[in-house]
């Protein structure tokens, strides 16, 4: 790697059935700073033959070691993970910062949640238990939890570590064995995590890396006829042919897509409690998040104090490089900023209510102004589009009713989140509008491992995230046995 962090793995090789080796095709993809545009170095370019290769190892897995891996000790190998990405965290950080272009400080809280995904589905390893039934007299009937097998994972590149933690972590608690596709945008803390697995002795086969591109390794991943269930975290379009390639296979999959995530604001609401959750909750990893939110919908009668507090922030946010840990970094690549700058033309109609002025910034990297819209109204391109950047939409409403039909006018159920005072109200909003999650006078709940995660409509299906993504990872078994 060049001009770079320090890594303790090779980011040109795969990791399949313990090893690491070249792609069988001995391709290579090259690697980008977000922040400076600059190649840093090459990455494996696996294809079919490494992800049949994957399937295997994580068969032969499950067939031996890691099959026989009582869940405790599957817990215990989690837990001492865990400890290994914590004592880590710093090195991660940086890592993840250069590869992905947001500010340290974001990339440490993901390395944070990492450490903390394997503590707990560590924990929890070993609690997932099955049910007796009452039945008919000289039955007694039971349930299993039986995991699935060979898990296929495809992770995108805006959260990797967290999105691995929530996903590959509840499935080797579980006793799958994974085959893990990671975006070739940015997959070296994938690499690394896989690294620290193998230090804290999980079975050789149990987890395996495969870069590549989403056409070539995603692809046959998705269509592969050894892999039992599928997780995927990325667009509505890739979602929907994973979901196709799957469905030839007859395999569950679990689909965390795209978001257009209301937080609907009050006349009664404490706007200063608000006003960071609504800008931050935007802004985060330059907007490049399935569960920001990208639309403000606030009542009439606080509009323009809402606005003129929101555009003030707006002017003093901070854009720069990775490493200088300001508000914004940049888009992941050329071809994301190309994306935004589309939907900032199409809000050439619009009213610019905020936007900071970019200064001293390398001239490749990937960068783009925040910008506030206001007074925009529900069925606008930008308030219905997912733009997966930092911009947000400020629409006004005039009572609860209206409020929820704009709400709930988008593809879209990810997040929502509620400012009020009125408890009522709260609990109302709370069952009307449609999303996987709702927040009452906060946004995100401080990441939430514990907290079930997944959308509802065009933002997919199944959950993430608590004990819920263990049953997702987990087929229920019946036996019901007579004795007389």
């Amino acid at each position: 790697m060049k001009d770079t962090v320090s890594l303790w793995f090779d980011p040109a090789k795969c990791l399949i059935a313990g090893e690491w080796i070249a792609p069988a095709q001995g391709g290579t993809l090259p690697l980008y700073d977000p922040s400076t545009g600059e190649q840093i170095g090459e990455i494996a370019r696996g294809t079919a033959a490494d992800i049949d290769a994957a399937v295997a190892a994580a068969q032969a897995a499950r067939d031996g070691v890691w099959g026989r891996t009582p869940a405790a000790e599957r817990g215990r190998i989690l837990m001492r993970l865990g400890k290994l990405v914590e004592a880590r965290v710093d090195e991660l950080a940086a890592i993840e910062a250069q590869d992905v272009g947001k500010p340290l400080k974001q990339a440490r809280a993901d390395a944070v949640a990492l450490a903390r995904y394997m503590e707990f589905y560590g924990g929890a390893a070993d609690k997932l238990h099955g049910e007796t039934i009452p039945y008919l007299d000289g039955y007694t009937v039971y349930t299993l939890r039986e995991p699935h097998g060979v898990t296929g994972h495809i992770v995108p590149w805006n959260y990797p570590m967290q999105i691995i933690g929530r996903s590959v972590g509840a499935a080797l608690a579980t006793g799958n064995a994974c085959v893990l596709k990671p975006a070739e945008d940015a997959c070296l803390t994938a690499l690394a995590f896989a690294a620290l697995a193998k230090e804290a002795g999980l079975p050789d086969g149990a987890l395996n890396v495969v870069p590549g591109l989403g056409s070539e390794a995603g692809a046959a991943l998705s269509a592969h006829p050894g892999i039992q269930h599928i997780s995927f975290t990325g667009s509505v379009a890739t979602g929907a042919a994973v979901q196709a390639a799957a469905a030839a296979n007859v395999v569950p999959v679990t689909l965390e897509l795209g978001g257009k995530s209301p937080q609907v604001v009050f006349g009664d609401a404490d706007l200063d409690a608000a006003l960071p959750f609504l800008v931050n909750a935007g802004i985060q990893n330059c907007g490049q998040t399935c569960s920001a939110s990208s639309r403000i919908l606030v009542e009439r009668s606080r509009y323009d104090e809402l606005v003129a507090r929101m555009a003030e922030r707006y002017a003093g946010l901070r854009v720069g490089r990775a490493v200088d840990d300001l508000d914004v970094g940049p888009l992941i690549s050329a071809k994301q900023r190309g994306i935004v700058s589309g939907f900032l033309d199409q809000g050439s109609d619009l009213e610019v209510a905020g936007r900071p002025e970019l200064r001293d910034l390398p001239e490749g990297g990937y960068y783009v102004a925040p910008t506030l819209f206001a007074g925009v109204k529900g069925d606008h391109a930008l308030a219905q589009k997912e733009i997966f950047g930092p911009v947000q939409v400020v629409i006004p409403f005039d009572d609860e009713a209206e409020a929820v039909a704009i709400a709930n006018g988008t593809d879209y159920g990810l997040v929502a989140s509620i400012w009020t005072q009125n408890g009522a109200r709260q609990m109302r909003l709370a069952k009307a509008i449609r999303a996987g999650q709702v927040f009452i006078n906060n946004y995100g709940a401080g990441g939430g491992v514990e907290l079930p995660f997944g959308g509802v409509g065009k933002s997919g299906h199944g959950r993430e995230k608590g004990f819920e993504a263990m049953y997702g990872f987990t087929s229920l078994k019946t036996v019901a046995a007579f004795h007389g």
